[in-house]
């Protein structure tokens, strides 16, 4: 089916058991039952050195940005670190920029062993906005995880209802008409200075 949207999460968590991975996964299952075609970008499989803008196509870096650039919808899941998002998905986006991002409708996605995992949720959108990317609305947070998951699965109601929102609203704006450039984007020089 020519116009089916094409969703892709990048998980941004190493750990064998992630509960961003799971949660993502979920966002990804509503996005098929939504007539979507998905992408889980499992970043432990890919073999990305801290970002060098002088050597923008080692490893996997160029694997890495043609399946964003496919992407109608990007869903970023992010572990809740130090209040911030994880740096293996900080590295995941330094090699990605305008050319992945631009127009590209996101979604947002943060777990957290504690009570509080907005903050990285504030932190995603504003890089978001950098690279001029429609950011859904809706983000999804999943607080105290630990007690959320069982055996590989989401099972808080609450929280696969919000996870679950997101892959949803991630195939209904994907082709949504592009806002003119925010000032964050058209100030953005990104990393070649």
């Amino acid at each position: 089916m020519p116009d089916r949207p094409h969703v892709v999460a990048l998980a941004g968590s190493l750990r064998d058991d992630s509960y961003t991975r799971i949660a993502l996964q979920h966002a990804l299952d509503e996005a098929e039952e939504r007539g979507a075609s998905t992408d889980l970008i499992d970043l432990r499989h890919l073999d990305l050195s801290v970002f060098d803008a002088d050597a923008r196509e080692v490893g996997d870096a160029l694997a890495l940005t043609r399946r964003v650039r496919r992407a109608d919808s990007v869903l970023l899941g992010t572990p809740s670190y130090h209040g911030s998002y994880s740096s293996v998905l900080k590295t995941a986006l330094d090699y990605c920029g305008f050319d992945e991002f631009e127009n590209t409708t996101v979604g947002l996605l943060s777990v957290s062993g504690g009570a509080f995992p907005i903050t990285p949720l504030d932190h995603l959108r504003s890089v978001a906005r950098a690279l001029n990317a429609w950011v859904i609305p809706h983000q999804a947070a999943v607080p105290k995880a630990s007690g959320k998951f069982e055996d590989g699965k989401l099972t808080d109601e609450s929280s696969c209802e919000r996870v679950a929102t997101l892959g949803q609203r991630a195939v209904e704006y994907a082709t949504i008409e592009p806002d003119p450039p925010c000032l964050e984007s058209t100030e953005n020089v990104g990393a070649d200075d």
